[in-house]
């Protein structure tokens, strides 16, 4: 149970750290340094690997906290930590693989001199979501972590 519990605690805390790590000193030092055309191709050669980090560790943290569940029986700290990784991993598999490969394909407006206003609104529009789902996903990271303590503490 050590062990499950530990890969649990250990993809949890990945998760969260690569979403804090990027959120709040990659993506800014990147666009700190470097021209905004280049920042961004700097930014979208990392998000695969982000997104990446996001499905397996949220992926084996959802599992374990469904083993959690069904192992301890439907308590509600597990039974409410498991949900709020659910969402927080449809969220993150919704952000991977339907935003960004919208934004990705719509990025070269940034960089053009005399962008097209409609494809920048649109640009624009999917990095706020970007943004906004990341930010549901850290909060609910944080959620779980809160979960999985009460759970750790709790007798009942």
């Amino acid at each position: 149970m050590i062990l499950i519990l530990s890969i649990y605690l250990a993809a949890l805390g990945c998760w969260l750290g690569g979403i804090v790590f990027f959120s709040f000193f990659t993506a800014p030092e990147v666009f700190t340094h470097l021209p905004t055309a280049e920042a961004g191709q700097v930014i979208s050669a990392i998000f695969p690997r982000y997104y990446m980090l996001g499905y397996v560790a949220g992926t084996v943290s959802l599992i374990l906290a469904v083993y959690f569940t069904a192992v301890r029986g439907p308590r509600m700290w597990w039974g409410a930590t498991t949900v709020v990784l659910a969402i927080a991993l449809g969220i993150t598999f919704y952000a991977g693989t339907v935003i960004l490969p919208r934004a990705d394909a719509i990025r070269t407006v940034i960089e053009d001199p005399n962008p097209d206003a409609a494809r920048k609104a649109e640009f624009d529009r999917l990095h706020r979501m970007s943004v906004i789902l990341n930010g549901a996903v850290l909060l609910l990271n944080l959620a779980a972590i809160v979960g999985t303590s009460g759970a750790l503490t709790s007798r009942g």
